[in-house]
């Protein structure tokens, strides 16, 4: 085999069943970092060996085989044999997974829920699940995450050691901790998509890739636990999202808002698939915050087919959601909804009951002020809040449409 077919294999296994082998060894070793070592020489050996022997049968159980002997070496050399020994046990798995698993087992869960152990520093949360589950490197996530690839590797180092030396079990946790974790899950899903949206214009930005990653790790969490509604409500929300993305920019690259984008642009699949989930979440019939905010996502895709907003539809689902999680954000889509049924004043008025604190510093809150204001005529308030809200985003399209707004 070439040396570029091999590569191209060697890719294919990482991007497809990289987060299930660490998954697998760390549930064993009770150690993340050395998994991921262990399995990063084993795909160094699967580069030099393949092109001469040709891709295994079952290259994940080969996979395993070689990252168990990095494992096991390192468990001896560090003299803790008795504390490893259920990585010694590996050998037998690896050559039952060899010889009998059609499928590589999947522990992925075990992993997303690791992540999100009441242990692990909130800030490192997110980025774990995205180097574990995905494979993403320290130096991707921090330039996501606006931080500095040494700050980014240091708080992964810290998570997993803390998840070596606590003992954190790989498990599925039982109720009550199941609903505390699993939200913890969606949210740090949410964070990374939310992270990869804010750039509209540069589809190779690792902004933009954050987003489809994250969209990823939607689907592993949907397909890992198909009976949880809120995550086939969190993967609707972000694929209505993702659906609307080459409509947000013109081909010069200025900001398209929402209501003003060209609906043909739309990638209708990603609609489709986002109404599916929807579907599944409806009828397994516990309400949650992402259900309710990609309902509303699915009212706005609706304006391809109808051609027009129902905008008391939106402030009614905004009500659900401000009353079940009252974040700034459902906050902000409260009034701004209030005021496209034609109470301008109410929107205003539910805007400005956001506490300072929370709204001093949150561009949504100040764009939507100058939206709102513009509409009430209070022109002079509305230049000013254009203009504070364009010096609150880092996405240059953004802020030239809103100084734009400004001028006028």
């Amino acid at each position: 085999m070439s040396e570029s077919a091999t590569h191209a294999a060697v890719e294919a296994v990482a991007r497809n069943s990289y987060g299930r082998l660490v998954a697998y060894l760390a549930a064993r070793s009770g150690d993340v970092a050395g998994a991921e070592d262990a399995l990063s020489e084993a795909f160094g050996a699967a580069l030099r060996r393949w092109p001469a022997d040709g891709v295994p049968e079952k290259p994940e159980a080969w996979l395993l085989h070689a990252a168990r002997h990095r494992l096991i070496d390192a468990a001896r050399h560090a003299q803790v044999r008795k504390r490893n020994e259920p990585l010694l046990r590996l050998a037998g798995e690896a050559e039952e997974i060899a010889t009998t698993f059609p499928i590589f087992p999947d522990e992925r869960l075990k992993l997303l829920f690791v992540c999100a152990h009441p242990a692990i520093d909130i800030a490192a949360r997110t980025p774990l699940m995205l180097q574990t589950v995905l494979g993403l490197d320290a130096a991707r996530i921090a330039s996501a995450f606006l931080v500095s690839p040494a700050a980014m590797e240091q708080r992964l180092v810290r998570a997993k050691t803390k998840i070596r030396e606590a003992g954190v079990p790989f498990c599925v946790p039982e109720p009550p901790q199941w609903d505390e974790r699993v939200v913890f899950v969606l949210d740090a899903i949410y964070s990374a998509y939310t992270a990869g949206w804010e750039s509209a214009i540069d589809g190779g930005s690792t902004h933009h890739a954050l987003a489809h990653e994250a969209v990823a790790l939607g689907r592993t969490l949907v397909s890992l636990l198909p009976d949880e509604p809120e995550a086939h409500g969190l993967l609707a929300l972000m694929l209505h999202c993702e659906a609307r993305r080459p409509a947000r920019a013109t081909s010069e690259g200025a900001f398209v808002p929402l209501d003003r984008q060209d609906t043909a642009l739309w990638l209708q699949p990603l609609i489709d698939e986002a109404e599916k989930h929807l579907r599944v979440a409806s009828a397994l019939k516990r309400l949650g915050r992402y259900q309710l905010e990609a309902a509303i996502q699915s009212i706005h895709a609706h304006r391809a087919v109808g051609g027009a907003i129902d905008w008391p539809e939106i402030a009614l689902l905004y009500e659900g959601l401000v009353r079940l999680a009252p974040t700034i954000g459902a906050q902000v889509g409260r009034a701004v909804a209030l005021a496209e049924t034609g109470d301008g004043a109410a929107g205003l008025a539910a805007l400005d009951a956001v506490a300072a604190d929370r709204s001093a510093n949150y561009q949504p809150w100040w764009a939507a002020r100058a939206h709102l204001l513009r509409r009430l005529r209070r022109h002079a308030e509305a230049r000013e809040a254009f203009a504070h809200a364009a010096g609150l985003t880092e996405d240059p399209a953004l802020r030239a449409y809103l100084l734009e707004r400004a001028a006028r």
